[in-house]
């Protein structure tokens, strides 16, 4: 049995050829060949079966403990192929922080085709089990309804986007499983180097490959993993006849990607590890958000069956300085959406990646106009300190450009840069 490190790098042959290649062939076939009108062979259509692609799905459900894993063409893709397995009338219980895609795509297409999603605090047990079981329920524009039967299933991020909230996995599975629901997690920020949840008692695992696992941001992928047989044959359903799924070409980027992602991992926890504790301390920073810079961190790790935190992070901007011009004057930082990749990436989530929140629900769960967030590389991290602190210099000066009747002191002594 391999170890892990072990299997990014070499991953499950599928023996498809005797060439002695050390890669895997790039297949860029649409069709294959039967021997006999009587034959039903391995592959006959590339959106049914391609052995690039399957090299991929064997390697994720290897590395995530699962029995099947599957490929798409992005992420938002595969939670789509995960959530066409319901019906209407079905009641889903979302986490309250998800990546702005996820909610539109819940909100603006599922909730149209007849399945409900409601809202809850993945971190509340109490009020989890309460949702689950259908004693309560609250819709995400916080109405409350009637009593009604239990929910079929728990969607959460396991480190929520852009809060970072580290959500359990085995307690919010456990009581998912308690009432009949499956528990569906988004395992994207964590990775199977830092999580498995499928151990932890989750059934499905997805993941946006475009992120950590490819790691190089040129290629838009997504993956699932399931534990159950019979999910595993509504999501090939689905992947087969929606058609969704990742070109060859893609496939063996993610392939290779895969291939570092330990190494990049680690040097990207280290540097997000050095600017979370350096933004604590900053005067134009009002908070931050890491599981890293708390002081009971170690706790946190054993508790959640986590090895690390990965390597997104956000912060607030002191009430009066502009975080835009933070982000517009970053150098080394590129002004984009999308993590996980070797160069570090800054955004403003409420006009970025969370633009499809309506305000209401942006606030609600903490996600204000002053939010940053950051994607953190594997660049040095003295030099990427450095591009933070000249873009905070230009944001001083322009906040006391925009002050100009205030002094340095009654600043300070009003609270702003407290």
């Amino acid at each position: 049995m391999t170890r892990f490190n072990t299997q990014l790098v070499h991953g499950l042959p599928v023996n498809d050829n005797n060439t002695g290649a050390v890669n895997p062939p790039i297949y860029n076939s649409s069709t294959y060949a039967y021997e006999s009108v009587d034959t039903m062979p391995r592959w006959d259509y590339a959106r049914s079966g391609n052995p690039t692609r399957d090299f991929l799905e064997r390697q994720i459900a290897q590395l995530e403990h699962g029995t099947r894993g599957f490929a798409f063409a992005s992420g938002l893709a595969a939670i789509h192929a995960v959530l066409s397995i319901f019906k209407p009338g079905d009641r889903i219980i979302v986490g309250k922080n998800i990546y702005g895609g996820t909610y539109s795509l819940f909100n603006e297409y599922f909730a149209e085709r007849g399945i409900t999603f409601e809202a809850v605090d993945t971190a509340d047990y109490d009020a989890l089990d309460a949702a689950v079981s259908g004693r309560a329920r609250v819709t995400f524009d916080g109405r409350e309804l009637a009593q009604t039967s239990a929910a079929k299933a728990v969607y959460f991020e396991v480190l929520t986007n852009p809060l970072l909230q580290v959500n359990n996995v085995n307690r919010i599975s456990a009581i998912a499983h308690r009432y009949g629901a499956i528990s569906i997690v988004d395992n994207t920020f964590v990775t199977p180097y830092l999580q498995q949840p499928l151990d932890l008692g989750a059934d499905v695992v997805v993941h946006s490959a475009t992120k950590y696992l490819a790691g190089h941001s040129e290629v838009t992928a997504g993956l699932v993993v399931v534990l159950d047989d019979e999910i595993g044959r509504s999501i090939y359903f689905a992947q087969n006849r929606f058609g969704g799924v990742l070109a060859p070409a893609e496939c063996n980027d993610v392939r290779r990607g895969i291939q570092t992602l330990a190494l990049r991992m680690d040097r990207q926890q280290e540097n997000a590890q050095a600017i979370a504790e350096y933004l604590l301390v900053h005067p134009l920073v009002k908070s931050v958000h890491y599981p890293g810079v708390r002081a009971d961190r170690a706790h946190v790790l054993a508790e959640n069956g986590l090895r690390g935190f990965g390597g997104v992070l956000s912060f607030e901007v002191v009430p009066g300085v502009d975080p835009g011009v933070v982000l517009d004057n970053l150098h080394i930082f590129r002004l984009a959406v999308s993590l996980g990749a070797v160069e570090s990436l800054a955004e403003l989530p409420c006009r970025m990646t969370h633009f499809e929140l309506p305000k209401a629900e942006r606030l609600k769960v903490g996600i204000t106009d002053e939010l940053v967030r950051l994607a953190v590389g594997i660049e040095d991290a003295s030099d990427l300190i450095e591009d933070l602190g000249q873009a905070f210099d230009k944001a001083y000066e322009a906040y006391l450009k925009n002050h100009a009747e205030l002094d340095t002191f009654s600043q300070v002594a009003s609270g702003v840069f407290a």
